[in-house]
């Protein structure tokens, strides 16, 4: 459900890994080199990037001291107001907007991982909450610290990010608006304007834009053809998912695979 890891001057050569999990890197000394998806972040001392559920990622390097946590939703969400502090000010973004942020209080965030991990690791009563508040407490942080840096305040709705996450879980059924408003007990019209309040898309241009982040991830990482991501996407013919592909991206799936080198 939530895990730590420490990572101390290394040179990592493991494959990209993607994981059902949201994670947190942080930079506490020295600098890391992190691939997410098709992009190259560079930690320096003080900075940290989130990483959503579904993405992919590889530790490049470490020169210095890097923490990573990582949790379930199960785990963070309990409530509306967990699902939308996990995703306040564009945190762990489905859209793969990630974006390097520097902590305004460098020593307590590290003091709350370190909190973590002891509570992780000794397991005392209760320390399943008591993590969790701990973790609240890094997103606050991180706001605060977003803020502070001179960016827009971004609320987002619960329904919005359950919505996202509906879409993410059910990419192989190719639903439509009106049946995810099904799955949510709400309305297509509802799921339009919650869309268009955050994203400035309809709801249907929302599954269009994450069905192509996820169709690069595919090409990307995933040994499997272009038919088969086709199918895998829900797509019932592999030459008009290309077209799709091509519409959104301009380029066609064995273009963009050939172009974008990780």
């Amino acid at each position: 459900m939530i895990e730590i890891t420490q990572y101390s001057d290394q040179t990592l050569h493991s494959a990209p890994r993607r994981i059902i999990r949201y994670t947190l890197f942080w930079c506490s000394s020295g600098s890391a080199e992190i691939l997410i998806d098709e992009n190259i972040f560079s930690l320096k001392t003080g900075q940290t990037v989130t990483i959503t559920s579904g993405q992919f990622h590889q530790l490049r390097s470490v020169e210095g001291k890097l923490t990573a946590l990582d949790f379930t939703l199960d785990f963070f969400c309990k409530s509306d107001s967990d699902i939308e502090l996990i995703f306040h000010n564009g945190l762990f973004c489905h859209f793969g907007m990630n974006e390097m942020i520097t902590v305004q209080h460098p020593e307590f965030f590290t003091q709350t991982l370190n909190r973590i991990e002891k509570e992780i690791q000794e397991k005392p009563y209760q320390y399943l909450i008591s993590t969790h508040s701990l973790v609240e407490l890094l997103l606050v942080e991180i706001n605060r610290s977003k803020i502070a840096n001179g960016d827009e305040i971004w609320k987002p709705d619960a329904l919005f990010l359950k919505f996202l996450e509906s879409v993410r879980d059910h990419f192989d059924k190719t639903y439509q608006v009106s049946q995810f408003a099904d799955l949510l007990g709400t309305t297509e019209a509802k799921l339009n304007e919650v869309s268009k309040l955050h994203t400035n898309k309809t709801a249907q241009n929302v599954i269009y834009s994450l069905t192509v982040s996820e169709a690069k991830r595919l090409l990307l990482y995933e040994k499997l053809t272009v038919k088969e991501i086709a199918y895998q996407l829900g797509f019932n013919d592999p030459f008009y998912f290309s077209n799709f592909f091509k519409k959104h991206t301009t380029q066609s799936p064995k273009d963009y695979q050939k172009t974008v080198k990780i």
